[in-house]
């Protein structure tokens, strides 16, 4: 079978491509769902209301949307795990994130029915946005892997600045840890008027604020951080190539900062939160473009050997000799 059917090259990089745009979108309908309160629009799972159609209410239109969006989710993201085996050079690493996707998606459709069944506890409801951003992780490697066959693009052999934008990683995982926290310590728990849901209280009445502190502060870091990273690129003998995402990240960080601010001014109004996740959404895949763009380490035996090779004292003895 693997004979008769040959994937090219470009078109499994399309198809990697449907899979993470989907996986993208899938994020933002979900944050809407949370958002218009529509987290219990459908009180069972998978059906609503026992049926198939859900009734004629916002709240279940929204949130069996959502799942019937997932359904397009699963039949992208199976395509690229399964067409991954008959891409023609068969490559392993993309068969390898072909897998994770489907393996994630289960986990989210689990977790998603026990958010329905716990009442949109807090911890599950972070658990299942964090599982979608690890979801992008692997779509994003296998979509970036499925465009370049191997060796196409050179390896770096920046050290420092390499391993100066991996390090921006964990800063942005912990922005976005605590700005779920802060979400699940708010008032879009996910849930619409006479529904009681739980929120975080750990700190009384005044949790949100003290989240909203904490999650400001590390946005701020992860912002000064991301500069100094750029700047450290700019150095004399730097390599600049993954300057261009990290300004793109620089940008979103403003644009969040500003938007985080007017939220808050405003008393969260589910519009503006909303654009805040999916600006959150888009700077991560920014940050995951520029690890992928910095690129990866070239070996240190073969920088040493191309160093020797051009060291001019290497001839000198031979010339001695003559």
């Amino acid at each position: 079978m693997r004979d008769r059917l040959r994937i090219s090259p470009q078109l499994y990089a399309t198809v990697a491509l449907v899979a993470l745009a989907a996986l993208s979108l899938i994020v933002l309908t979900g944050a809407a769902v949370r958002l218009t309160g529509s987290g219990l629009g459908c009180p069972d799972w998978p059906k609503c209301y026992g049926g198939t159609v859900p009734p004629l209410d916002t709240h279940a239109v929204i949130e069996y949307g959502n799942r019937l969006l997932t359904g397009f989710v699963g039949l992208a993201v199976i395509a690229a795990s399964v067409l991954a085996w008959f891409r023609h050079p068969f490559r392993g690493h993309l068969a390898f994130f072909g897998a994770l996707l489907p393996l994630g998606v289960i986990g989210q459709a689990i977790l998603g029915a026990l958010v329905v069944k716990y009442h949109l506890a807090p911890g599950l409801v972070m658990s299942h946005f964090i599982l979608s951003m690890l979801l992008l992780d692997a779509s994003f490697a296998l979509a970036w892997c499925a465009r370049y066959e191997p060796r196409e693009r050179r390896r770096s052999g920046d050290r420092l600045g390499v391993w100066a934008v991996r390090g921006l990683i964990p800063l942005g995982q912990l922005t976005i840890l605590a700005g779920t926290i802060a979400t699940a310590s708010g008032p879009h728990a996910g849930a619409h008027e006479g529904q009681l849901v739980h929120r975080f209280d750990f700190e009384g009445t005044g949790t949100l604020e003290w989240v909203v502190q904490r999650h400001s502060a590390i946005a701020a870091v992860f912002g000064l951080a991301t500069i100094a990273v750029w700047l450290l690129l700019r150095r004399p003998g730097g390599e600049r190539r993954a300057t261009r995402p990290l300004a793109a990240v620089l940008g979103l960080l403003a644009l969040q900062g500003g938007v985080g601010g007017l939220q808050w001014a405003l008393e969260l109004p589910p519009g503006i939160v909303w654009l805040h996740v999916a600006l959150a959404t888009a700077t991560w895949l920014a940050m995951l473009w520029a690890v992928a763009t910095a690129g990866r380490l070239e070996p240190r035996s073969e920088l040493t050997a191309q160093a020797g090779a051009e060291t001019p004292e290497a001839t000198i003895p031979a010339l001695t000799k003559s």
